[in-house]
């Protein structure tokens, strides 16, 4: 029983491109290799066949055709010998083993950059996550000593810092605060919009009133943000609470983007920021006045006179019934 051939009708078409003069030979290479590929496996009839068709177009085709059979022959584990030999695969000599392939040239490294020294900011980006009293109190020192670009970085950084952030501020405070605060815009009262951040945010009011009067607004915006006030409510408070800004549309403008851009984590860890400096307060002021009260409410009085104070209205009254 004769086997049938793998590529029907190959014959056929060579005939036929030599007749009218149509050259299909790579393409008949190409579809030969697809065809052969496909398989894992062939049987010696199959492979002798291939070989025979093959050898007779590998010579005969254009370089791209052959440079693209050889690619696909080469990661074929069942090309045979003879194929790879007339590719350039494999050595002539069976014993010979293959080739490494040339070393793949890499362009040489270029130099790394020279490190540039962490600047202020950097640096105070790197300290406990617990905010400590003292660390929040650098960090708002840094803040307010800075530009306005660099508090704009400032901001952007605490994003990717591990300090702990502030609450979320409650739903249910923070609406109605919001539209206090716009309120009190509207009408530029400026003390009123201080003293309800102030007991929203839970902040000191020294520290609130120079936010609200701070020219350059990214304290403001930072403190906005924190409560959740959307963007198109805080373009009215700079409009109408703040005149120096309102009247500046590059100001407005700057701010509104900042205010985009701005997340709410960095606000919160801001807000945090600001909150612990009342610890700092605490511990540096609050001893001394709590002794020195102490002392003029129960020592100095014993000290004059050595007698509970009684007051003379008391003792003058009690003289005149006894009389």
């Amino acid at each position: 029983m004769t086997t049938p051939p793998l590529f029907p009708g190959f014959d056929g078409l060579m005939t036929l491109s030599r007749r009218e003069g149509v050259d299909i030979r790579p393409t008949l290479l190409r579809v030969l290799t697809d065809l052969y590929v496909q398989a894992s496996t062939h049987s010696a009839d199959e492979a002798r066949q291939f070989v025979e068709l093959t050898s007779r177009l590998i010579d005969e085709v254009d370089d791209a055709t052959r440079t693209a059979v050889r690619a696909r022959l080469a990661v074929y584990p069942a090309t045979p010998a003879e194929i790879m030999r007339k590719l350039g695969l494999m050595p002539a000599e069976a014993d010979q083993g293959v080739p490494p392939a040339a070393e793949i040239p890499y362009p040489p490294a270029e130099p790394l950059p020279a490190a540039q020294p962490p600047s202020e900011a950097q640096m105070r980006m790197n300290w406990n996550p617990a905010m400590q009293p003292q660390d929040a109190a650098q960090l708002c020192e840094m803040f307010w000593r800075a530009g306005a670009n660099e508090r704009a970085s400032i901001l952007h950084s605490l994003a990717e810092t591990p300090l702990k952030a502030s609450p979320r501020i409650p739903e249910h405070r923070a609406a109605p605060a919001i539209e206090a605060l716009q309120m009190a815009a509207w009408v530029a009262d400026r003390e009123s919009f201080t003293l309800e951040l102030c007991e929203t945010l839970t902040m000191p009011a020294r520290v609130t009133a120079q936010m609200v009067d701070d020219v350059s607004g990214e304290p403001l915006a930072c403190a906005l943000k924190a409560l959740g006030m959307p963007g198109r409510t805080f373009e009215h408070v700079l409009l109408f609470l703040k005149s120096e800004i309102g009247t500046s549309v590059n100001a407005v403008y700057r701010l509104s983007r900042l205010y985009e851009r701005l997340s709410e984590r960095s606000a919160l860890v801001m807000l945090a920021a600001w909150r612990s400096t009342m610890a700092v307060a605490r511990a540096k002021y609050r001893p001394t006045l709590y002794d020195d009260e102490r002392q003029r409410a129960r020592t100095a009085p014993a000290r004059a006179t050595g007698q509970p104070d009684i007051p003379p209205a008391v003792r003058t009254g009690t003289g005149g019934s006894g009389g």
